[in-house]
């Protein structure tokens, strides 16, 4: 660590953008930077998302719906936050809070906008009466994970992924310190799993959605390349829960949904309907596409 000791202002201000990968796009107010509409396909449900942790949790969501049969057709179009899109008129009157996923469900009288990944999944599983329980303990044990997923992944991603893999410089305290909380987090889960093979238990649900993009993937070494750091390999059940996720069709179409990085092959950048899977993917359409 720097010898260099900090000292903060009596009253902070924002002189210049903070440092990392995504110090462009942070800001201490909130509101629209520009004028842009947002487009509106054909379908019921309009998503503006990208293909990180959170947005996967809806795509993952959508596509689950699909395969057990619900008609619930939507329109994902990418939002690029490097590019601040998500600053924009349009994207603001959806979300105030200027993050992805956004959710217009337009299958009503009225429009309705739903912002927050969780409440975006219990908005649709309530519509649909799918992977979440009607009522009872069921339900409650399913809410309390999801809510879980919800107050500790900002650890995992604003803590421990940017100061171990985005930060502009590599600082031993503040690594420690949220290494050790990702890692108590992930006992959390294993010991949950020892004795269920979803996190709520018996069956698959909205629980698991939310929590495998961001701890799932941590396992399979797709998120900060932290997979040895954080001796992952170590909490079986995790691993166990995370490979049988992965492993479901709709889960790995959800994944490419929205995704600007990574191999070709698995990027659909829009998704319009389930064709698109087969024909718009940037190794069939090229990267200038």
């Amino acid at each position: 660590m720097s010898d260099d000791t900090y000292t903060p202002p009596e009253v902070w201000t924002w002189d210049q953008p903070s440092g990392g990968q995504f110090a462009s796009i942070n800001r201490p107010v909130a509101g629209a930077t520009h004028d842009k509409e947002l487009p509106v396909g054909d379908h019921p449900f309009q998503l503006y998302s990208l293909a990180t942790p959170n947005g996967v949790k809806v795509t993952v969501m959508f596509e689950e719906l699909l395969a057990a049969g619900h008609d619930a057709e939507y329109d994902a179009w990418k939002i690029d936050i490097g590019e601040g899109e998500q600053f924009g008129s349009g994207f603001v009157a959806v979300n105030p809070n200027s993050k992805i996923p956004a959710l217009v469900d337009r299958s009503g009288a009225e429009p309705v906008r739903v912002f927050e990944s969780g409440s975006i999944l219990i908005h649709l599983a309530e519509k649909f009466g799918a992977f979440l329980p009607a009522s009872g303990p069921a339900r409650t044990e399913t809410l309390n994970w999801l809510m879980w997923q919800m107050g500790s992944a900002p650890y995992l991603g604003g803590g421990f992924g940017h100061f171990y893999a985005y930060a502009p410089e590599k600082w031993q305290y503040p690594i420690d310190r949220f290494a050790m909380e990702a890692k108590r987090q992930l006992d959390v889960l294993n010991r949950a799993l020892e004795s269920r093979p979803f996190i709520a238990g018996e069956d698959y649900s909205i629980a698991d959605m939310a929590i495998w993009p961001w701890y799932g993937q941590l396992c399979l070494g797709r998120l900060y390349s932290a997979a040895t750091f954080l001796d992952v390999a170590s909490y079986t059940h995790v691993m166990a829960w995370a490979e049988r996720i992965d492993a479901r069709k709709a889960v790995q179409r959800g994944r490419m949904v929205n995704r600007s990085f990574g191999e070709p092959h698995m990027q659909l950048h829009e998704r319009h309907s389930a064709e698109d899977f087969d024909t718009k993917t940037q190794d069939k359409i090229g990267e200038s596409a």
